[in-house]
């Protein structure tokens, strides 16, 4: 199928197109519709060589099916992530307040201020 249009859509396309156009321009939109996917068809096979030339050998070795993004649907992913049984190392939180106290930056000192004391302004802030 071309983009989910059946053969069905195609052929409707088809006949609305012919009699919008009407039969006296009809070849010669029907030749510029084939002229346009002759240049399609060569751009698109001067881009696989282009691939090709630029992958060398490993080309070949692509499992290009695996690729496709259409065979990745998230409902499957996140069923096979959540009966996956491989063991998860348990994680304690001692270990994770020391790695996150190792990476944060050391607080820093702010002044104390009193009710009676004016608020600091910053000139180049307004």
């Amino acid at each position: 199928m071309f983009f989910g249009l059946t053969i069905e859509k195609l052929v409707l396309i088809g006949v609305i197109a012919a009699l919008l156009i009407g039969p006296e321009r009809l070849p010669r939109y029907a030749e510029g519709l084939a002229r346009f996917a002759g240049r399609a068809r060569e751009y698109m096979r001067g881009a696989k060589s282009r691939v090709r030339e630029e992958m060398g050998p490993d080309f070949d070795d692509v499992d290009w099916r695996k690729l496709d993004p259409r065979q990745y649907d998230p409902r499957r992913i996140i069923r096979e992530a959540l009966l996956d049984d491989t063991p998860v190392a348990p994680v304690r939180a001692a270990s994770v307040g020391a790695a996150v106290a190792a990476t944060s930056p050391a607080p820093v000192e702010r002044p104390a201020f009193s009710p009676a004391d004016p608020p600091p302004y910053d000139a180049e802030a307004t």
